[in-house]
């Protein structure tokens, strides 16, 4: 169901599981089913939350605001624009170091080498 090809997400793989750090618990995607095909057919379904295993989940512990079908993250139909929840610009060396994980989605980099 997800996607990666936007330019956003040109060093990312679908399937990678990253860490991102959340501050939200108001807010949360929702669409109608028809809206939702449409999103996946043109590969706009960006990022998920997952669990431990990687499957997309409706658990409070990962996806903390109950996103229709664990959707994260959403790009417009040319993949251009990049709208999520999660903060991925909080990564880092410092940022979060107790916590486990891959957190750097290269999602800047990538846009950078993009839009250049």
């Amino acid at each position: 169901m997800v996607s990666s090809i936007s330019p956003w997400l040109k060093k990312a793989h679908v399937g990678d599981i990253h860490t991102i750090a959340i501050s939200h618990g108001e807010g949360r995607f929702v669409a109608s089913d028809e809206i939702l095909e449409q999103m996946m057919q043109n590969g706009q379904i960006a990022t998920q939350y997952v669990d431990l295993e990687g499957n997309p989940t409706y658990d409070i512990r990962y996806n903390p605001n109950g996103s229709i079908q664990a959707i994260e993250g959403i790009t417009s139909p040319d993949g251009r624009i990049f709208g999520k929840m999660g903060h991925s610009e909080r990564s880092g060396d410092y940022v979060f170091k107790n916590v486990p994980g891959e957190k750097d989605q290269r999602i800047f980099e990538a846009g950078v080498e993009y839009f250049l």
